[in-house]
């Protein structure tokens, strides 16, 4: 079994007249993110960390800010991509550890909505989910939300070893090999979009 580490950073400036999401979660505030997409800097963060986990380049590898497809896109749609990539690769997540920098609006008081909300997005428990909140003191950033994103993945077990493992659980109980399949495929929807095979683009959604 291998481990990959993979991290992400996205920011974004507020603006004024659109709403604002934050790890796929409406947050009640005066102004929202600018962004080419629905600025969702929580999941960008996230999902360029599970892209460079697995090699796979980053949020504008796949959906670059000249293609008007994505304008207004929903992030939740990045991360399904990144989620495929990982699977594809043979990996699944083990945990992820998240930290906001914004002045406002408070993070702490919807920490527990932001990781189930997370959490749900991924397809994993609210406890392998870390969410952080810091102020960007002396940054003179407070106009501007940032997201840190880190993940740890662990490869899935070779074909030959599912077979050893299937086999021993025809001799159980169907409830026994259901958990094991449960257990090693994961609960990821794989019916994203598929990988792309554009040349490398370091843009990112801004």
């Amino acid at each position: 079994m291998s481990m990959r580490i993979g991290y992400g950073f996205d920011s974004h400036a507020f603006k004024p007249g659109v709403p604002l999401i934050i790890g796929g979660l409406a947050v009640e505030h005066s102004e929202g993110l600018e962004g080419h997409s629905d600025g969702d800097v929580l999941l960008h963060a996230i999902t360029d960390a599970l892209l460079g986990a697995v090699s796979a380049g980053d949020i504008g590898t796949f959906f670059p800010p000249s293609d008007s497809r994505w304008k207004g896109a929903a992030s939740s749609v990045f991360l399904q991509t990144a989620l495929e990539e990982v699977a594809t690769a043979g990996y699944k997540i083990v945990n992820i550890d998240t930290v906001l920098v914004m002045a406002r609006p408070k993070i702490v008081p919807i920490a527990g909505e932001l990781r189930e909300s997370v959490a749900r997005l991924l397809g994993i428990k609210p406890g392998e989910v870390g969410i952080k909140a810091k102020t960007p003191e002396g940054l003179g950033l407070d106009h501007v939300a940032m997201a840190h994103c880190t993940v740890l993945l662990e490869s899935l077990p070779s074909p030959e070893a599912l077979e050893h493992m299937a086999a021993q659980a025809e001799a159980g109980s169907e409830e026994e090999l259901n958990a094991v399949v449960e257990g090693l495929v994961g609960r990821h929807d794989l019916t994203a979009l598929g990988r792309k095979v554009n040349p490398f683009d370091t843009d990112d959604l801004t």
